[in-house]
């Protein structure tokens, strides 16, 4: 079983900045990956990334490309979601997620997940 807890969430104003992190219990899994969810809306892809020290696969939805960079540090357990240029509409509750297999965009794909961490972007 692996435990995920993120931090760094807040509130910002919009063109401002957030960095969260989640950090992994064990190292079960092959990929990580961020979901977010508003209210009243289901939760989407953000990006994912895998673990494998071989294999740089990296995926971002359409709607945060140059805007969010998913990197990762191995030795820690540890992936980042660096949120630049945030806009009100990136407001959300932000989720950390692993999966034994290839990082994928599925949410219903993933085994694990945090509780989340609250981004909030005033205009």
């Amino acid at each position: 079983q692996v435990q995920l807890v993120e931090s760094g969430g807040g509130s910002v104003q919009a063109g401002g900045s957030l960095r969260p992190s989640c950090v992994a219990s064990a190292r079960t899994f092959n990929a990580m990956g961020w979901f977010r969810q508003a209210p009243g809306k289901e939760r989407e892809f953000v990006a994912a990334l895998s673990f494998t020290w071989n294999d740089g696969s990296i995926y971002y939805t359409d709607s945060v490309k140059g805007r969010f960079t998913i990197s990762r540090d191995n030795a820690k357990n540890t992936v980042y979601l660096q949120m630049n240029s945030l806009k009100p509409e990136d407001t959300a509750v932000y989720y950390c997620a692993a999966r034994s297999g290839p990082p994928t965009v599925a949410r219903r794909a993933y085994e694990y997940w945090g509780q989340g961490t609250q981004v909030t972007v005033s205009s």
